[in-house]
């Protein structure tokens, strides 16, 4: 049951955040495949959505009557997964201050501090250390190897030898393929989220992950997916913990994604490539910058 209200909530925050007054919505089956989940969780957003007075819903006819507020989410801790609530526990505590190339990380100490198993907090730490970050020990002890500005521009350096590959297979994709799909509701959120900056600025790391996890999909590499694991992890956390100008830097960003998209769609392969370096070059500097400043505590996305 719990992972199922994780699943509502995740999809109806994604929902909400393309939502337009006066838009007539599709019917059940058609947003239940729009966001990847059941018609039951499908019609579980829509009677919600018509709960709380956004959409008027009189059998077919679903009208949405207002635009969607900041209060209308749900909040970010209620959607994560287990594996995203590890994940975050785990690089708060790398990623702070105190962490120092040799710091000792214990599995049963992390595990309650989160109110879970071990093993599950043993699955994500040996899946995370093939990146080398972290070193196994005996006794459940893991030991912390650092992270550096070394080791930080050696993964934008990967990421942008993957990326710019992905690239450049997204824009010789088929125009049926579903990705052309998803990159529009994508886009379409782009726009929805710069419409209401102010409110929703701080969303914009769980939507920059997005796009490029989709675009990354077009490699069709087993190896590429496989890494973007860690360059994701990293650069999702450090975006949220540079704080300093959030709001023009996350519109600096959010231009740069639709320029980014209006060149997929126009499947120039130089155009492509000239908006994908100067997109990731912008992400390089804002990775470096962050490793200048203090981590806070808590991370609020």
């Amino acid at each position: 049951m719990a992972r199922q209200n994780t699943v509502f909530k995740e999809a109806y925050n994604r929902y909400v955040t393309v939502l337009r007054a006066e838009e007539t919505l599709p019917s059940e089956p058609e947003i239940a495949a729009q966001l990847g989940i059941s018609r039951s969780t499908a019609r579980a957003i829509l009677a919600r959505l018509s709960d709380e007075g956004i959409i008027s819903w009189n059998k077919r006819e679903k009208v949405v009557l207002r635009a969607p507020t900041a209060d209308d989410f749900f909040p970010t801790e209620e959607t994560d997964s287990l594996h995203a609530i590890i994940e975050r526990s785990f690089m708060q505590r790398i990623l702070s201050d105190d962490a120092a190339p040799g710091m000792q990380i214990n599995e049963l100490e992390l595990a309650r501090e989160i109110g879970t198993g071990t093993t599950s907090v043993r699955e994500f730490l040996i899946r995370f250390s093939r990146f080398g970050l972290i070193e196994k020990r005996p006794n459940s002890h893991w030991i912390l190897k650092g992270f550096t500005r070394e080791f930080a521009l050696e993964l934008a350096e990967v990421r942008e030898m993957f990326e710019l590959h992905s690239a450049a297979e997204f824009g010789r994709l088929p125009p049926d393929n579903d990705a052309w799909r998803a990159l529009a509701e994508i886009k379409a959120e782009h726009h929805a989220m710069l419409g209401d900056l102010d409110h929703r600025y701080k969303a914009f790391s769980a939507l920059d992950e997005r796009f490029h996890l989709l675009i990354h999909g077009a490699a069709r590499n087993r190896f590429i997916a496989d890494f973007y694991d860690a360059i994701a992890i990293v650069f999702h956390y450090h975006y949220q913990w540079n704080k300093a100008f959030a709001r023009q830097r996350n519109e600096r960003a959010i231009h740069e994604h639709l320029d980014y998209i209006a060149a997929l769609e126009s499947r120039d392969p130089a155009a492509i490539e000239f908006s994908c370096r100067l997109h990731l070059r912008s992400a390089r500097q804002t990775l470096l910058q962050s490793l200048q400043q203090p981590a806070p505590d808590t991370v609020t996305p």
